[in-house]
């Protein structure tokens, strides 16, 4: 576990934030790659788009970390909202999600973008999640070989690292994350992004496989059950997967393009 990069002297650079920035770089130069690829860089409204996309990603990120915070605790007041750190990325993938799609009702961009983000943030995803794999709680424990195991100072220097976390190998969650953005960037990049579907379809593809990825996770990451066995993320995972599913379902009698 390494929380702190690099330190000079009394200024830390925090592992989390450098690695999370270092994926959002990497994801805007595959988006720019894309975007010339297809011939959309040159149009000033989608790098609005950007922005809006973006801007929802930071607002879904921090409220979707509120709504669980506010959930588990009953502290509904400004102080206790204000300090409660951290991000989802369930929460940013929904709030960019619904950021894009307004951002281009706003600026009158009518062609879809899905294809555009969908490899960006798949290896973005990739990056920022070595962040979460050496600074946060990795999951539950497991008899498995490739577990890991944490000291006690390395626990300690985890922020709500449950009990189990010094003493038993525990399942590498974020690693398992890291290895399906890269399976899902490789898949978008050379199998699904040449052949012909529906143009914008790319980026709901990757979601709905990281629903039912993320959704089987869960299992071992360690989250508070709340209902049914199953985590707040879950939950909310169900029915955005049961939409996505639905859509392609109604997808599947319609024309593509090359």
């Amino acid at each position: 576990m390494r929380p702190i990069l690099i330190q000079f002297g009394a200024v830390t650079v925090p592992t989390h934030d450098t690695l999370v920035l270092l994926g959002v770089v990497v994801a805007a130069l595959v988006f720019r790659h894309e975007a010339r690829r297809l011939g959309a860089w040159g149009d000033e409204r989608v790098l609005w788009i950007v922005v809006g996309t973006l801007a929802g990603g930071a607002v879904g990120a921090k409220l979707a970390t509120v709504w669980r915070y506010v959930a588990a605790t009953g502290d509904a007041s400004a102080v206790g909202i204000l300090v409660r750190g951290g991000r989802s990325v369930l929460g940013g993938l929904a709030g960019a999600y619904v950021g894009a799609v307004l951002t281009k009702g706003v600026v009158g961009y009518r062609r879809r973008t899905g294809d555009l983000f969908a490899p960006a943030v798949a290896l973005g995803m990739a990056v920022g999640r070595v962040g979460c794999l050496l600074t946060e709680p990795p999951g539950t424990p497991t008899t498995l070989p490739w577990g890991m195991r944490l000291t006690p100072g390395e626990a300690a220097a985890i922020a709500g690292c449950p009990a189990w976390c010094v003493g038993s190998a525990l399942h590498p969650s974020f690693a398992y994350e890291i290895l399906f953005h890269l399976a899902a960037f490789a898949a978008l990049w050379w199998w699904l992004r040449p052949r012909p579907h529906v143009e914008g379809d790319l980026f709901k593809q990757y979601l709905l496989a990281y629903a039912v990825f993320r959704f089987g996770v869960e299992f071992v990451r360690g989250n508070e059950v709340v209902w049914l066995g199953l985590t707040r993320s879950q939950l909310f995972l169900i029915p955005s997967g049961a939409l996505l599913a639905a859509y392609f379902a109604r997808r599947r009698a319609l024309p593509v393009t090359a």
